[in-house]
């Protein structure tokens, strides 16, 4: 059976990592997250690098390593780790992304654009501290 929406492995390691990272009260490693989340360790490890290197967490290594927030709780979107790891989000017309419709109205009328926007509303409205 087919999604009208899922998102990327990578998109929801990131958004379901950092907000295990703001409600926890000390430093969460690689493996720990993983094992929370279900995931493999080396691709959650991969993720954190990529949110590392965007500031919205920093890493230590060693045996009391972990990661934790750089910002605030309430100063990181869902939308801010979202495009942090797949890109910004574009809002086309067209959900076939073509400059002019062959039939010169879209069959999907707008449903493509709205359920874009939504989405984009949704994610900008959720900041992690809506989890803790």
């Amino acid at each position: 059976m087919s999604n009208i929406l899922s998102l990327s492995e990578a998109a929801t390691i990131g958004l379901h990592s950092m907000v295990l990272i703001a409600q926890s009260t000390e430093k969460l490693n690689a493996g720990q997250i993983a094992d929370r989340i279900g995931s493999s360790k080396h691709h959650v490890a991969k993720i954190m690098q990529r949110l590392a290197k965007e500031n919205f967490i920093t890493s230590n290594r060693g045996p009391l390593g972990g990661f934790i927030l750089k910002k605030k709780p309430e100063e990181i979107s869902l939308l801010d780790v979202f495009e942090a790891i797949e890109g910004k989000i574009s809002e086309h017309e067209c959900p076939g992304n073509k400059e002019e419709c062959p039939f010169g109205n879209c069959i999907l009328g707008s449903v493509s654009h709205r359920l874009t926007q939504d989405f984009l509303h949704y994610l900008k409205s959720q900041t992690l501290s809506k989890y803790i």
